[in-house]
Parts: structure tokens; C-alpha cells; sequence
């Protein structure tokens, strides 16, 4: 009989300084061929699927099994985590640290998550479109049975009232499992913890709709176990979740009489041999990824914004219900300096989204200064503020990169807006840019962000010109060659791949080699039936439509252009990533 194997217990340090708890199992095989990485469900710890490690026996590879925050032996208060975002964020910690402290490449990584494990992995998936092999899922908890009515809003009116507390779990042993030793290691676990903080549970329920409504942005192959006797989770979002995948490779089992405990079972073996199958086929014949380039033709965000785009009736409730709403914008614009601002210049604009970086409300009287106050709290609006922040911060970490490697920093933005965010990052930085070079297609753009430029006393380093961002030829003679371009918040507003194709591969030509890019993307909005139906873009008042790009998409289309991710950010919500990428040796 093999003899089982012996964890190493490790900590890692994630993006915000917090070190935390997990177990490796190396391989004992003659030749390690990848890392199967297992994620535990809520108020558990990583401890709970080491049997697995034996289970599936696949010698050949490390495993690796975290104490997310405020689990098991990591730190933090039981079931607590600053947002589920940062969860998120710390999966990313961990997968990068996997690569960088025991040599396992994300592509050689495979993920097996379960419950809430499962929707932080499909989260993941979703905001940061890894490169790992595939994914399995156990019985994803992506909307847990509260079984009081009103719960959720209850619940979310309680956090508002009260602030932080903490929910404890109704689940009782004997519901997860039908493994009298399960039940029995799982009563006497002292590092089990029956609380979960409110805010994780409500971001829980939010981020969960927001993935499994926009599933078609996964293309990772997906290996998705249902427990049929579920008393935790309700089955109908997991089946949603699968149809919408937009997996070239997926399965789904459904499990009759398993509990929600699915990896843990009594009856798993089947199930355990399942998911060795499947592992084994994603490195035996590797996956090609699906091709996104050509969403812009067809696929969900391509139906999604042509559908946005078609007129509504008038006399239709919809169609009544938004007119009403562009009236109510047109009373606002009267009162309030952003609305008109919008008004004026789209809402789109360079000099818009300058307004709202600022964040200062102004109009006429409290009236006008409350409505401008409101319109700028929007969900959009405090999106495009942290991707200000996450850009400003990407920007000083590529200048950083450049300053270790001794080489100058030559900044490019292709466009800027009025290039408050370029100059802003560039001046907090200790490194100094040797030039900055902002473009801009918008003659008001230029002539502000050269004040700007003038503001912040400049004009040694920094130059604004009229150009093109979609101008191939523009972009790869610029003069001298830039080591740092940005673009942000401009592909966003263009559906058409082929222009953002263009536009890239004349940055990839004017980049150095081994200069880097920073870049930003809009995979997912709350609000893009309002902004269509009720606002106006720059270009001469029309209707302000977007497509979204997933962040595979996004990166795909980076990547053709001669660049590779190597660093990412993304906002709570889920609504705009900012990414660096290197540019490849030519």
C-alpha cells in the first residue's frame, strides 16, 4: 500500500501584507508534471480535503490547500475578510506565489474548489481569466438556502443599521455527509468555525449572481459536481451556471442522495475517480483556449450590445419608462454641473471623466450640489475612480520595474483624456520619467490636459498632442521609443475588435522589448441598459452603447499584439479591470 503522503505547512504574504496558512504535498512521482490546488468550503480549512490528496492518486503531482483568511490557521476573525474581492484578489496571490516559490506555471496548475470555495474560484475565473487547466466545482454555493423568508434583505438592511456582525451557520454535521467519520472529524475539529461575517455573505450573494448571469466570460475547461440532496445550496443557479459557461470543455454530474459535502461523501470514490479522469485528460491533450477575437461579430456581449442598441417603442412600457428618464436627466442638467457637463460634452468624454475624478459635487444651490452629489456616488462613477487608483498604481509599478532594470522611463499615453492619472502616478512615483508623451483625438482634451500639464509644472518632461489613437502607423513612429504606454478607459468604448487590433499592434510596434503596457477593461456593468437608453456619448450626442469585453477577450487581443499579463487589479464590483503586461522579445 502507498504510504500517505506528508504535508510541508507554508504561509505566503498577500497583496495587502496578510500572511497566510496552507499545506504542500510534493509530488513522489519520477517527474512532476503540474499542481492540483484545492480551495475548502465556507467555515472550514484546507485540512478538510487532504484526503483527496490520496484519493486521487495522481503521484506525478504537487498539491497544494490554503487557510483562506479567517479560517483554520490564518489570521483574521472567523469567517471575516475585508470583501470577497479581496478573497478573490488573495486566490491570485496564491496562484502567483505557487509560481514563483515552487516553480509550478499557472498553466501547470489545476483547481478543485467546492461550496463557497467554488464561487471564489468561479469569481476568479471570471474577473482574471486565468491560465490554469481546468477547474472542478463541487456543488458551488451560489445561492445558499437561508430558509427564512426576507433574509437577504433583512440581512443587508441589518449590515447598514449595524455595521459588521456575524451570522452563525445553521448546518448541522450530519446534512453534509453520509461519512460517519466525516461527521464525526468534522464535530470534533476545533479549527471549524460556525461564523460568517454579514458582508462576506451578502458579497457572497452578489458576486454569485454576477457570475453565474454572465458564466458565458468562463471559458477554462469546468468539471461541475452537483449534490442531489442538497440542504445548503439550491441546484437551479449550478444548471444555469453550466448552460451559460462559455467552455469549449465542460461536464456536469448530478449526484443523487449526496449531501452537500460532495468531495466528502461516503460514497465518493466514483466521483474521486471522475475528477482524476478528467485532470488527466486536460494534461494529456492540453485545451487550446477558445478564440475570443472575433466577439465583436458574434457571441453574448455582441448580442447583448445590438440589443441595447435597437430602439424601443415609445409607447412601449420600456420605452415610456426611459424617456421619462432622459427627461429627468435634461431637469438634472439644469441644476447639476456633472449632468451638464455629460450633456455638453458626452458622457464619455475626457472632460467627463476629469470631472469625476475630481469628486467634488458643484451646482446651483443645495438643490443643484445634491443632485451632482448623487450622480457622482453612482456605481459607474466610483468604478471609474478605483480604476484611477488601480491604473495610477500599475503605472508607478512598471516605472519601478523599469527603474530596477536601469533603464529610462518613456511614458506613452495614446489616450489621455486630459492625463490626469498619467501625471498624478508619475508624480507620486520616486522614479523619474526621462519624457511623457499624452495623445489625444479631442482638440478640448489637448488643449486642458496641456494646462494640466502646466499645473503640475511639467513641461521639462511632459508634451500633449493631437493624434489618433487608431492610427496604426502614428503610434509605432512615435519618437523616442516609449518603454510604458497606457490606455485606459478608451477600447471600452468601441465594440469593433478589429479597430482595437489596430490600435494595439501599432503600440506593441512603437514599445521597447521587455517595456510594458498598462491597460484597462470593462467586463461586466450593472448599469449598461441606463447608460444606453439614457445617456450620450462624445461622438456628436449619440447614444452611449457598450460592449462589454470579457477579460479573455481583453487579454487575447493584448497578447496578439506581442504582450503578456503579468499583473492585474479589479474593483469590488467586478466593472473595470486595469492589467500590466510585459512586451514579448521580438
Amino acid at each position: 500500500m502507498t504510504q500517505p503522503r506528508v504535508p510541508h505547512e507554508h504561509h505566503f504574504t498577500t497583496h495587502d501584507g496578510v500572511s497566510l496558512f496552507y499545506r504542500h504535498w510534493p509530488a513522489t512521482g519520477a517527474l512532476r508534471r503540474g499542481a492540483i490546488l484545492l480551495f475548502h468550503r465556507g467555515h472550514e480549512h484546507g485540512a478538510r480535503m487532504a484526503h483527496l490528496v490520496d484519493e486521487l492518486d495522481l503521484p506525478d503531482f504537487d498539491f497544494f490547500a490554503w487557510d483562506a483568511r479567517g479560517h483554520g490557521q490564518s489570521p483574521g476573525a472567523r469567517g471575516h475578510s475585508p470583501s470577497f474581492a479581496t478573497s478573490v484578489r488573495d486566490v491570485q496571490t496564491f496562484v502567483d506565489h505557487i509560481g514563483s516559490a515552487h516553480g509550478v506555471r499557472e498553466r501547470d496548475q489545476y483547481v478543485i474548489a467546492q461550496s463557497v470555495g467554488a464561487v471564489l474560484i468561479s469569481t476568479w475565473a471570471h474577473d482574471y481569466a486565468p491560465k490554469v487547466r481546468g477547474l472542478t466545482l463541487a456543488s458551488p454555493a451560489f445561492q445558499v438556502k437561508l430558509y427564512v423568508p426576507f433574509a437577504r434583505a433583512g440581512l443587508g438592511l441589518m449590515h447598514k443599521l449595524r455595521g459588521l456582525f456575524f451570522v452563525n451557520s445553521y448546518v448541522k454535521a450530519k446534512f453534509l455527509t453520509h461519512d460517519p467519520e466525516r461527521i464525526a472529524s468534522y464535530e470534533r475539529d476545533p479549527l471549524i468555525s460556525r461564523p460568517i461575517a454579514v458582508n462576506i455573505l451578502l458579497d457572497l450573494y452578489t458576486a454569485a449572481d454576477r457570475v453565474v448571469a454572465d458564466a458565458n466570460a468562463i471559458t477554462l475547461p469546468v468539471q461541475l459536481l452537483i449534490s442531489g440532496a442538497d440542504w445548503v445550496v439550491h441546484h437551479k443557479p449550478q444548471h444555469t451556471f453550466f448552460e451559460r459557461l462559455g467552455s469549449a470543455i465542460k461536464t456536469k454530474t448530478v449526484l443523487p442522495g449526496f449531501f452537500h459535502d460532495t468531495l466528502g461523501e461516503r460514497d465518493r470514490a466514483p466521483v474521486v475517480a471522475s475528477i482524476r479522469e478528467f485532470i488527466l485528460q486536460r494534461f494529456d491533450a492540453p485545451t487550446p483556449p477558445v478564440d475570443l477575437r472575433e466577439a465583436h461579430l458574434h457571441g453574448a456581449t455582441a448580442d447583448e450590445s445590438r440589443a441595447l442598441a435597437a430602439p424601443l417603442s415609445p409607447w412601449s412600457p420600456r420605452g415610456a419608462y426611459w424617456a421619462m428618464t432622459r427627461a429627468s436627466l435634461r431637469f438634472g442638467g439644469l441644476l447639476s454641473r456633472g449632468v451638464k457637463l455629460g450633456h455638453d460634452t458626452g458622457f464619455d468624454s475626457g472632460s467627463t471623466l476629469d470631472y469625476v475624478y475630481r469628486n467634488a459635487p458643484e451646482g446651483k444651490g443645495a438643490l443643484g450640489r445634491s443632485i451632482d452629489k448623487t450622480y457622482l456616488e453612482s456605481i459607474g462613477w466610483r468604478g471609474i475612480r478605483q480604476r484611477k487608483v488601480h491604473v495610477e498604481e500599475l503605472i508607478r509599478e512598471a516605472m519601478e520595474r523599469l527603474a530596477e532594470q536601469q533603464r529610462e522611463v518613456r511614458v506613452m499615453d495614446i489616450a489621455a483624456g486630459h492625463g490626469r492619472y498619467v501625471l498624478d502616478a508619475v508624480q507620486a512615483s520616486p522614479v523619474k520619467a526621462s519624457s511623457i508623451l499624452l495623445r489625444d483625438y479631442s482638440d478640448i482634451n489637448v488643449r486642458d490636459g496641456t494646462r494640466l500639464i502646466a499645473e503640475k509644472e511639467l513641461q521639462d518632461v511632459a508634451k500633449f498632442v493631437q493624434a489618433d489613437a487608431f492610427d496604426r502607423i502614428s503610434l509605432a513612429t512615435v519618437t523616442p521609443r516609449p518603454t510604458l504606454a497606457v490606455v485606459s478607459g478608451l477600447y471600452e468604448l468601441f465594440p469593433d475588435n478589429e479597430m482595437v487590433r489596430r490600435s494595439l499592434a501599432g503600440v506593441g510596434d512603437a514599445v521597447e522589448d521587455r517595456g510594458y503596457l498598462v491597460y484597462t477593461g470593462q467586463p461586466w456593468h450593472p448599469q449598461l441598459e441606463m447608460i444606453a437608453r439614457a445617456l450620450t456619448s462624445h461622438r456628436q450626442g449619440e447614444a452611449w452603447v457598450m460592449r462589454r469585453r470579457t477579460q479573455a477577450e481583453m487579454d487575447q487581443l493584448v497578447e496578439e499584439a506581442g504582450f503578456r499579463k503579468i499583473a492585474q487589479r479589479v474593483d469590488e464590483w467586478g466593472i473595470f479591470t486595469v492589467s500590466l503586461a510585459i512586451r514579448t522579445v521580438q
